[in-house]
C-alpha cells in the first residue's frame, strides 16, 4: 500500500514538473517568436525608411498589432499577436516569412527551443532552427535581423546585471558552479550562479557570471559586483557544495554570512568512497543524520556513523568529518526552512533542464551568448519557483531573532 502511495506521489510530481517545464517552454517560444517577428518587421521598415509621400510622411510604417491568434505547437498552443505594417505603396503588402498569414500549426517547434536558447543564436544556427520548424521558406530573418535579436537579449542581460540592489535583503543564498558542453575558447564554460531568498520568501536569480573553474577570484569578483550594485545587507546563510572557491571568497567579502554545506553533494561524495554493498545502508544512516529533529540527535547519529564505518572506510568518514562545522548549521534557523536550506536543490532542479538541453549543442557559443542563454532561460523558470515555507519567519530572522533546533528563542 505504501509503495503504491509513493508511486502515485512520484507520478504526480513528475506530471507537475513536466507541466511547469512545458509552460516555461511555451513562454520561451512565445517570447522568442515575438522578438523574431519584431526584428523582421523592423528590418522591413528600415529597408524602406527613405520612401516618403509628397507631404514627407513615410510610406512604410508600423500600425499597431493584429488580433491575437494561437499557434498550435508540439508543446501546446502559443498565443501570438503580430505587429501590423502599413505599406502605402500601390500593390505592396508586408507578409511575414517567419509566421505567414493563416498559419495555425507549427510542425516541430520543440526543435526550435534548444536551438534558439542554447546555440548562442548565431546566424547559421538561427536559420537552421527556423528551417527545421517552418521549412526552407523561413527566410524572414536576415543576418541584420539576427544581430538585432542577439543585441536585444544581450541588452536585457546587461541591464539586469547592473540593476540596483540597495533595497534588497536576501536571508538565504544558494550558490553553485554549472558546467556545460558549450566551450569558451579552450576551457569548458563554468557559469557561476547565485539564487537568493527575499524577505517575503520568494526565490529570485541574484547573479549569473562566468568563472574559471569556480576559483576564489571568480567568486570574489561576483560578490564584489553585488556590493557595488548596493547589496549591503549580507545574507544570513549561504548554501553550497564543499568544492567551491566560493567559501574562501565569502570569508573575505561576506564575513557575517554563515555556511551550510549541501547534504545531497556531501552524501554523494561519501558514498563514492564506499563499496556498493554498503552504500544503501550508509545512505540511510546519512539521511537519518540530517533529518534528525534536533542537532543533538543529529550529532549522535553522526558519531554512530563514524564508529560504525571509521575502521573499514576511513576516506568516507574523513569526507564527512572534515565539514562537520558546516553540515549542521541549518539547525540554527527556522525548522520551516530546513527543507529549503539543507541542499542546493533550487539551483540543481533549475539547471537540470539547462544541462539536458545544452548537451544538444557541443563546442559552440561565445561567453556573451552562453551567459545570455542561461539568463533568459532562468528568467522564465523563475516565474515557477516555489515560495519558501514559513516565509513570515524570514523577517524575524532578518531582525535578529535566534533559533535553536528550528524553534525561535523567545527569551532573546
Amino acid at each position: 500500500m505504501k509503495r503504491d502511495t509513493r508511486k502515485a506521489d512520484a507520478e504526480q510530481s513528475v506530471s507537475e514538473t513536466k507541466s511547469v517545464l512545458e509552460e516555461v517552454l511555451r513562454q520561451g517560444a512565445r517570447e522568442m517568436l515575438l522578438k523574431a517577428i519584431d526584428a523582421e518587421v523592423g528590418g522591413y521598415i528600415d529597408q524602406h525608411s527613405q520612401l516618403r509621400d509628397e507631404a514627407g510622411h513615410r510610406l512604410v510604417v508600423r500600425n499597431g498589432h493584429m488580433p491575437e491568434r494561437e499557434i498550435l505547437t508540439g508543446i501546446g498552443p502559443v498565443p501570438i499577436r503580430q505587429p501590423r505594417v502599413n505599406d502605402k505603396r500601390p500593390g505592396q503588402k508586408f507578409t511575414s516569412n517567419i509566421l505567414p498569414p493563416f498559419m495555425r500549426r507549427v510542425p516541430s517547434i520543440d526543435a526550435l527551443i534548444p536551438c534558439l536558447y542554447l546555440k548562442g543564436i548565431s546566424t547559421g544556427d538561427f536559420s537552421e532552427a527556423l528551417e527545421s520548424i517552418l521549412g526552407p521558406q523561413a527566410t524572414g530573418l536576415s543576418a541584420t535581423n539576427i544581430v538585432r535579436l542577439k543585441e536585444g537579449w544581450k541588452q536585457d542581460y546587461e541591464t539586469w546585471n547592473n540593476r540596483d540592489l540597495s533595497q534588497k535583503h536576501y536571508a538565504y543564498i544558494w550558490v553553485d558552479g554549472i558546467y556545460f558542453n558549450v566551450r569558451l575558447g579552450d576551457e569548458r564554460s563554468c557559469v557561476l550562479v547565485i539564487i537568493g531568498a527575499t524577505q517575503d520568501g520568494k526565490k529570485e536569480l541574484l547573479a549569473v557570471q562566468d568563472g574559471y573553474r569556480e576559483s576564489k577570484l571568480a567568486w570574489q569578483e561576483i560578490l564584489r559586483d553585488l556590493k557595488t550594485q548596493g547589496l549591503n545587507n549580507l545574507p544570513a546563510l549561504a548554501v553550497g557544495d564543499g568544492a567551491l572557491g566560493f567559501w574562501a571568497a565569502a570569508e573575505e567579502e561576506f564575513p557575517s554570512t554563515r555556511r551550510q554545506r549541501c547534504w545531497v553533494h556531501k552524501t554523494a561524495n561519501i558514498l563514492d568512497k564506499m563499496p556498493r554493498c554498503v552504500q544503501v545502508h550508509a545512505k540511510t544512516r546519512i539521511h537519518e543524520m540530517y533529518m534528525a529533529d534536533t542537532k543533538a540527535n543529529a550529532l549522535k547519529t553522526y558519531d554512530e556513523f563514524l564508529s560504525l564505518y571509521g575502521a573499514k572506510y576511513p576516506r568516507a568518514c574523513e569526507c564527512l568529518s572534515k565539514d562537520k562545522e558546516d553540515l549542521f548549521t541549518f539547525y540554527d534557523f527556522p525548522a520551516e526552512h530546513w527543507m529549503h536550506i539543507r541542499t542546493t536543490n533550487p539551483i540543481e532542479s533549475t539547471f537540470a533542464t539547462v544541462r539536458l538541453r545544452t548537451k544538444r549543442t557541443k563546442g559552440c557559443g561565445s561567453r556573451t551568448a552562453t551567459l545570455t542563454m542561461v539568463f533568459k532561460l532562468v528568467e522564465q523558470a523563475e516565474k515557477h519557483w516555489r515560495r519558501m515555507n514559513g516565509h513570515a519567519l524570514i523577517l524575524k530572522l532578518i531582525e535578529g531573532a535566534k533559533f535553536t533546533d528550528g524553534i525561535m528563542d523567545l527569551a532573546a
